[in-house]
């Protein structure tokens, strides 16, 4: 079988859920646009992987975890991902779901910001945010909880490649993706509500920035789905877009133009060329040329674990000090 597929940036512009009943609307319109990708690119592209942004099922727009466990929280798997599971096994595709606010019966008094990957085969793997964008979000890193017993960082061996996925905020931690790499990772996928001004246009272009960076220092296709939300849908930030896949040197091979709206765009991914290239390579390959010892830092506790449950923000501020010191 050939390893040649195309991916899909699938970009959504929803205005924010109050409440989980809300969710259900979103779910479908996304199932919609899978079915539309996969028939309308039908005739030029086999389109395998669908990716949709972060907070594209919830958002955290309230400051507490007692009311996002209240009005927005959802177990995983439920009935939307259900729903992606029929569209997957129907459709022999895999998608990577926006995020949802998750709890877990394991864990009082704690949301994670989650995206699920899926395939025909239903929920392949659950991918919490290890690093949620402090002060605002109140959510639970893995790293919060002692004696965590999943891998924060899964990755999935399917029949298109070796997937794995991060959330956002976790890109600008080059530990947290190349540790996904080191998993095993050929295909880097980024599900991110990434807001202006740190968007897709110079000079602040940061979210083009690190897309390539993260390809290129870890030799993976990177795809990456982000918001293109409305400042109205979901203030107090603006969503600029600009959804792209970028191959394993660093290289745009599709972006959808900055700005906000619905957007999907497909750009090829080549795991045998990737694979040859990888064994290949003597010269850039930072992943055998990286010399651990030499960095200490990565062995020394930084950012302190929560202590204590409910996260509050005025929590993760005294946090972020005591990290500083």
């Amino acid at each position: 079988m050939s390893t040649l597929y195309y991916a899909a940036t699938c970009q959504t512009s929803f205005a924010c859920p109050k409440t989980r009943d809300e969710i259900s609307a979103r779910t479908a319109r996304m199932c919609q646009m899978i079915e539309q990708t996969i028939a309308g690119y039908e005739p030029f592209f086999d389109v395998r992987l669908l990716v949709f942004p972060e907070f594209a099922h919830a958002a955290p727009i309230y400051d507490t975890v007692a009311k996002l466990r209240d009005r927005l929280a959802v177990e995983l798997p439920n009935e939307h991902t259900d729903r992606y599971a029929a569209l997957a096994k129907q459709y022999g595709c895999y998608i990577q779901t926006g995020t949802f606010i998750e709890i877990d019966r394991a864990y009082d008094d704690v949301v994670f910001n989650t995206t699920a990957l899926i395939g025909p085969d239903g929920v392949l793997s659950r991918y919490r945010k290890v690093n949620p964008w402090i002060p605002w979000e109140v959510h639970a890193s893995p790293h919060d909880l002692p004696d965590y017993p999943d891998n924060p960082f899964p990755v999935v061996d399917t029949e298109i490649g070796k997937l794995g996925a991060a959330i956002c905020y976790d890109w600008l931690f080059p530990e947290s993706i190349r540790q996904l790499t080191f998993n095993g990772a050929e295909v880097l996928i980024r599900v991110s509500a990434y807001m202006d001004p740190w968007g897709a246009t110079p000079p602040m272009d940061w979210w083009t920035l690190f897309n390539r960076a993260r390809a290129a220092e870890n030799t993976a296709y990177v795809v990456a789905c982000n918001q293109g939300a409305t400042f109205q849908g979901y203030p107090p930030f603006s969503w600029p877009g600009g959804s792209m896949v970028v191959d394993y040197d660093g290289r745009i091979l599709a972006q959808a133009d900055p700005g906000e709206g619905e957007k999907v765009v497909v750009a090829p991914i080549d795991i045998d060329l990737l694979r040859s290239e990888r064994a290949r390579r003597v010269g850039h390959d930072m992943r055998s040329h990286l010399r651990t010892e030499v960095h200490p830092y990565a062995q020394q506790a930084i950012m302190p674990r929560a202590q204590e449950h409910p996260i509050t923000i005025e929590q993760l501020r005294q946090r972020i000090n005591e990290a500083r010191r």
